[in-house]
């Protein structure tokens, strides 16, 4: 294991599309949402510890999750969980801990990762993340892992490259906001355009010079904790201060603004976990089509569902097609597929009721 591998895994998401399983209290990434034995974060620390050694890992979670994190993972000291005492969304959080970092050991460079995602072939994750930590540790470069597209999503943020460059690591060129319909396949048929994965790796240096350059208000405030951090006086600092940062991500604080980002053409399957039904596409099914996760059916004229219960209950289904069905402790929902974007919606009418 080399010590100078760090990672951040980001575990404060609310998963709001997969309600009703994810909810503000416990959200998805606590969940086993595959029914492989392991919940998104067990497995994305798994597969994180492959390379960086487990005390390197550092987890950004909001403070209600805390506790769930620690039992979730044992392994992990109460000092590796950082806790943002306000939703400041990735840039601040991701600041604050490059900072940190930067203080246990100025020669770092780190991946941050999203906790809730699935990473199929973890072997080809290990080889390209590799690959990034030894461009990172050479280079003055921010970089970031790029997602073959395999369809024109409109969900997701799009990184363009450059066309003519040959090496495996590519100059990027622009990041472009999530397309209409016409706009994703165009970007498809030209060949250079990856998905944004959100997953980006830099030396600790690299990131915090970038941030002093282009978020000089946000550096100054995080930079005033620097005699405080990895110090029994770094809670009450972050606690007086953190909310005072600006909100905003990470993409649109330093990623969209610096000239020196480069991306990794990833050669692994990779799934955001976004919604029910890009979580129907990596499960197991049926030659219906129907998959299921902790349940026992009964199924006649069904196809292209996904049935989910906590219980081991028997749901018999007639009749129905592409459709979500999820009982979860005082909540059964049956709602289309091709509707799952509303669910956002139908939760907070829900939290109303």
């Amino acid at each position: 294991m080399n010590k100078n591998y760090y990672a951040i895994l980001m575990a404060g998401g609310v998963g709001s599309r997969f309600w009703p399983v994810s909810t503000a209290d416990f959200p998805k990434q606590f969940h086993d949402m595959l029914g492989s034995g392991q919940t998104l974060i067990q497995k994305t620390f798994s597969r994180l510890s492959q390379l960086i050694p487990a005390e390197n890992i550092l987890i950004l979670t909001n403070e209600k999750y805390n506790q769930i994190v620690l039992d979730q993972l044992p392994m992990v000291k109460p000092e590796q969980v950082l806790l943002e005492p306000a939703m400041r969304n990735t840039a601040p959080c991701i600041l604050y801990a490059s900072l940190k970092i930067q203080k246990e050991n100025p020669d770092a460079v780190m991946v941050v990762a999203p906790s809730d995602h699935w990473i199929e072939d973890e072997k080809a994750f290990a080889e390209n993340l590799q690959a990034c930590f030894d461009y990172c540790s050479n280079e003055n470069a921010l970089m970031t892992l790029g997602i073959q597209p395999t369809f024109p999503n409109t969900g997701f943020g799009y990184i363009e490259f450059d066309k003519t460059d040959a090496n495996r690591i590519k100059k990027v060129n622009q990041f472009r906001e999530k397309p209409d319909y016409e706009t994703a396949k165009s970007f498809l048929a030209s060949g250079n355009f990856l998905w944004n994965g959100g997953i980006f790796i830099w030396s600790a240096q690299t990131i915090t010079e970038a941030f002093e350059k282009f978020q000089p208000q946000m550096n100054a405030l995080f930079q005033q904790g620097m005699d405080r951090y990895n110090t029994p006086g770094e809670v009450d600092f972050i606690n007086q201060n953190y909310a005072s940062a600006e909100n905003i991500s990470i993409d649109y604080a330093v990623m969209e603004k610096a000239t020196n980002v480069y991306v990794l053409p990833a050669t692994f399957d990779w799934n955001d976990l976004g919604t029910w039904g890009s979580l129907h596409e990596k499960l197991d099914k049926d030659e219906q089509n129907n998959a299921v996760v902790n349940a026992k059916v009964i199924l006649e004229n069904a196809s292209n569902n996904i049935i989910r219960t906590d219980a081991q209950k028997l749901i018999v289904i007639d009749g129905l097609d592409d459709f979500i069905i999820v009982d979860n402790q005082d909540v059964l929902l049956i709602y289309p597929k091709s509707k799952e974007q509303d669910i956002k919606r139908i939760t907070s009418l829900a939290q109303q009721s």
